[in-house]
């Protein structure tokens, strides 16, 4: 008697390998580029689509949510896609996981290096 293996712990290594490694990418991308999906504005509780700046008076703009559901939604379209062919992200190292996250962290501070030159 043989035994199948089913395809769907295959498809979700390769979601979850996969999106491990775009996440971080995707994030600081939407950062650099200032692509928020959407900006907080805590001083009124209101949301804008996008970016959109602070106003007068309201308080800062919060970008931060935007920033991470956009790394969530860019994240799981890739990762998604990655799984209908599983064979290809079970040939991914591991190891890219915790490289690709530590490479990005020179770029994002980069980007946040108006709060050390100021």
């Amino acid at each position: 008697m043989s035994v199948q293996r089913s395809a769907k712990p295959d498809r979700a290594l390769a979601f979850a390998r996969v999106f491990a490694l775009a996440a971080p990418v995707i994030y600081v991308i939407c950062e650099l580029m200032n692509w928020p999906v959407f900006t907080y504005h805590p001083g009124t509780g209101r949301l804008d689509w996008g970016w959109a700046a602070a106003v007068k008076d309201e308080g800062p703009a919060m970008y931060w949510f935007g920033w991470n559901l956009s790394m969530l939604i860019g994240g799981a379209v890739v990762a998604g896609l990655a799984s209908l062919a599983p064979g290809l992200a079970r040939r991914l190292p591991l190891a890219f996981s915790w490289i690709f996250a530590l490479a990005c962290v020179p770029l994002y501070l980069y980007a946040l290096r108006f709060y050390w030159t100021h």
